[in-house]
């Protein structure tokens, strides 16, 4: 666990405002129940009430999931990160009463996570405002990049409802049109750096937003060289958190130019990680 200890206090002293156990930019699926208990429970201990501590409870099945997202509440998880059920394919009336069922027997405030081309399984707009009207459903990350689906949610934001990005690529534009922030994968990296794209783009300050935003794309262009957690955790090792290994059927980044070509790009990057 020491190197993600480590992990941990790299995203709080970064300005990381909740962190996010068992999403799917990890391996998630891939951990025993008695290793994500451990996982989870470390996290909540580690943290310890500093910042707000996201579970990721989302199952294929609606059953798994609220047994699930109980479990989490117990281990001392604040909210639970609910994907739409994978590779089933639900149509909308299965997505509403899905995520309702969750929400009635979770235990544990929703965020609900639509991420299309992870699940084949897209949330349209239309589900995600009737599904707002529960008490216990307080928000949505949102994966796609399209401008119409971004501004489609930001009108949906409002204080008991909230927007979070859930693409890198496209979070500036979704925090600029409304969205409070982001669940991102680059800022397990560069909390710092991304911590400061947020408040610039949540601040509304458009030119400034590009700006980091350019600061940034070498870094994003660099970890779309394989699927997430692969260079997310090579990119990790080039810093001294942990070797880079994953479980299969991932397999690491091997050493070779593109391996190298993060390496560069995450010297030239980090040591403004820092600065204002």
């Amino acid at each position: 666990m020491d190197a993600f200890g480590r992990l941990i206090e790299q995203q709080i002293e970064g300005g990381t405002q909740a962190l996010v156990v068992a999403g799917s930019t990890g391996e998630a699926h891939f951990l025993e129940a008695g290793e994500y208990d451990r996982l989870l429970e470390y996290t909540v201990s580690r943290a310890g009430g500093r910042v707000p501590v996201i579970a990721g409870t989302g199952e294929a099945g609606t059953a798994k999931t609220v047994h699930l997202t109980r479990r989490a509440k117990r281990l001392g998880a604040d909210a639970a990160l609910v994907v739409t059920p994978y590779y089933v394919r639900p149509t909308q009336e299965g997505l509403r009463r899905h995520f309702l069922e969750v929400a009635e027997h979770g235990e544990l405030p929703l965020l609900l996570y639509n991420v299309l081309s992870r699940t084949a399984c897209d949330m349209l707009p239309e589900t995600v405002a009737a599904l707002r009207e529960h008490e216990r459903i307080i928000g949505l990350k949102e994966a796609s990049a399209e401008s119409a689906r971004i501004k489609a949610i930001a009108e949906l934001a409002d204080e008991e409802f909230v927007y979070l990005s859930g693409d890198d690529g496209s979070a500036a534009e979704a925090m600029l049109a409304g969205a409070a922030g982001t669940i991102s994968v680059v800022a397990n990296i560069v909390p710092r750096v991304f911590r400061t794209l947020c408040d610039t783009a949540c601040a509304g300050d458009r030119a400034e937003t590009l700006r980091q935003v350019d600061r940034l794309q070498p870094l994003l262009q660099a970890l779309a060289c394989a699927p997430n957690p692969i260079p997310v955790k090579a990119g990790l090792a080039a810093l001294g958190i942990g070797d880079g290994s994953v479980r299969l059927p991932l397999v690491a980044l091997a050493e070779g130019p593109t391996r190298q070509a993060l390496r560069d790009t995450l010297g030239r990057l980090t040591p403004m990680a820092s600065a204002d």
